[in-house]
């Protein structure tokens, strides 16, 4: 295995551009400023927890526990991940003790609303990337990327590091296609702490990077962040779907047409499982009434929230 890479870059861009490219990828995620208080109401899908949370409330979570430097697991939640975590006990105990879990696909969005969530929204991973970083910068914490290819890390650090100058990139490292020795994973972890990174993006895909993320959370002090092919996407190595089919949840449509023989499986077998077993839950559970429990994971304390969104 090569030698863990670390990396400092950081390029000039305008002002104006940086400003514009901030504003648009904001846009869209109402809500305060951002919320240090670490609630967040959560919903259960198939046994799954999914945050009804906001690119900023999550961004803002992602920062506190960064600065803190207790660590802390983020994952972006799909569909995919959703029947991985229902299909394996292990893998969903892994989920749903993250600090957030995001709903990163539409399909989670819809279904957090039929659960009375009514104001949930998507926190798109490849979207959420580039707002961290922006709050990282602000803020003066450091940043490092684990996962793609070194092709794709060299160029997803040249366009982070135009978009928001002075944003100090520690560690950066794409492992090789195979599982690490203890001797490589100990290089790993050895170069991400002396680094100090205080954000690690892993992008591994799912449920490797959440297996990955669970099994490192006690030995790194950073907040580490799962988010699937956002380094593709952020680098230009893979296109997105057009805006019309993400906000039509058919993101997984244009994935499956890019690439057949890598997702063919993925989408045609949990897709059709996740319609029918969400269903039977919806059922079971009935017409969602006006309340719906929220636990607070800081005091584990229980509130109800009402159908106009205030609590008691």
């Amino acid at each position: 295995m090569s030698s863990v890479q670390s990396v400092s870059k950081a390029t000039a861009a305008s002002p104006e551009s940086r400003a514009e490219e901030s504003a648009s990828w904001v846009h869209g995620c109402p809500g305060s400023d951002f919320d240090l208080s670490g609630a967040c109401p959560a919903g259960h899908v198939l046994g799954m927890r999914v945050d009804a949370t906001s690119y900023r409330e999550t961004a803002s979570a992602i920062a506190a526990l960064a600065t803190t430097g207790v660590g802390g697991a983020v994952c972006v939640a799909t569909v995919h991940m959703v029947m991985e975590a229902f299909d394996d006990p292990e893998f969903q105990r892994i989920v749903n003790a993250a600090d957030r879990v995001t709903p990163d696909g539409v399909p989670l969005v819809w279904a957090l609303r039929l659960l009375g969530f009514k104001r949930a929204q998507r926190v798109y991973g490849p979207s959420l990337l580039p707002v961290v970083c922006e709050l990282a910068a602000e803020r003066q914490l450091t940043v490092g990327f684990y996962g793609g290819s070194p092709e794709v890390l060299d160029t997803l650090i040249e366009r982070i590091s135009q978009q928001f100058p002075g944003l100090r990139i520690p560690f950066a490292f794409a492992p090789p296609f195979r599982a690490l020795t203890t001797d490589e994973d100990e290089q790993v972890v050895d170069g991400i702490a002396n680094s100090e990174t205080q954000i690690l993006f892993v992008g591994l895909g799912c449920p490797k990077q959440e297996r990955w993320i669970a099994e490192h959370r006690d030995s790194l002090s950073c907040v580490m962040i799962g988010v699937g092919a956002a380094f593709d996407f952020q680098a230009g190595h893979k296109a997105q779907a057009p805006l019309w089919m993400q906000n039509f949840g058919l993101e997984w449509l244009f994935r499956l047409c890019t690439e057949p023989r890598r997702l063919w499986w993925r989408y045609l077998y949990h897709n059709p499982r996740f319609l029918y077993h969400f269903a039977r839950e919806l059922v079971k559970r009935g017409k969602p009434r006006g309340s719906h429990p929220i636990r607070e994971r800081n005091t584990g304390s229980v509130r109800s929230r009402n159908s106009e969104g205030s609590v008691s």
